[in-house]
């Protein structure tokens, strides 16, 4: 009979190496209005998965939408904003 081996240092020897860094924790800081924006949006979809969306459900699935597309316009605008140097000329 053969013993059973574990792979357990393996596959954590690396784990150190594995954590995010500051800048991608900060770049994820930045992105988490788009998340939330997105995770509801996503939300109002999967309460009409089941049955056909009521006129509520429509307004609240368009809600949704505009303000899923307001957080990346303003993550958009700015990391614009922070990348050009000088401001206007």
């Amino acid at each position: 009979m053969s013993p059973i081996v574990t792979v357990q240092d393996a596959v954590t020897a690396f784990a150190d190496f594995m954590e995010p860094t500051d800048a991608e924790l900060d770049a994820i800081e930045r992105e988490m209005p788009v998340i939330l924006a997105d995770v509801d949006l996503f939300d109002a979809y999967i309460v009409t998965l089941d049955r056909t969306p009521t006129e509520l459900d429509n307004r609240r699935i368009r809600r949704a939408r505009r303000r899923a597309l307001a957080a990346r316009l303003a993550l958009l605008n700015q990391d614009a904003d922070a990348s050009v140097p000088g401001g206007a000329a």
